[in-house]
This record gives structure tokens, sequence and C-alpha cells, in this order.
């Protein structure tokens, strides 16, 4: 899920705002969770289908 979809509990804002204490922990702890983790799942399966499709393409031509 990605901080611009994040509404905080503390304050009703929206978590990219960092209005109050809860919200910046949040931003913090999302921001430091690594490259995929704002992808929602239709895109990482994309992702997946396309590397497989480089591999098998990469494979039948070197064959």
């Amino acid at each position: 899920m990605t901080l611009d979809r994040l509404v905080c509990a503390n304050c009703a804002a929206p978590v990219s705002e960092g209005r109050c204490p809860v919200c910046r922990a949040n931003r913090a702890r999302m921001q430091q969770e690594g490259p995929f983790a704002g992808l929602n799942p239709a895109t990482l399966i994309a992702l997946l289908v396309v590397l497989i499709a480089a591999v098998a393409l990469l494979a039948h031509q070197s064959a």
C-alpha cells in the first residue's frame, strides 16, 4: 500500500503529510520496508510474468 492512500487513525489526515507523531512513525516505517513494499500484488505478478517470458525467450534463442 502506498502512503498517499493511508489515512491516520490518530489525526484523520493522510499519513504522507506526517501531521502527528503516529503519522511520522508510520511514514518512516513504510519508507524503510524496501523497493517492492509499495507495489500491489497485481503489479508484482505482472513483473514476474515479464521476467519469466524474458528468461524463456533467452533460453529459446540460445538453443
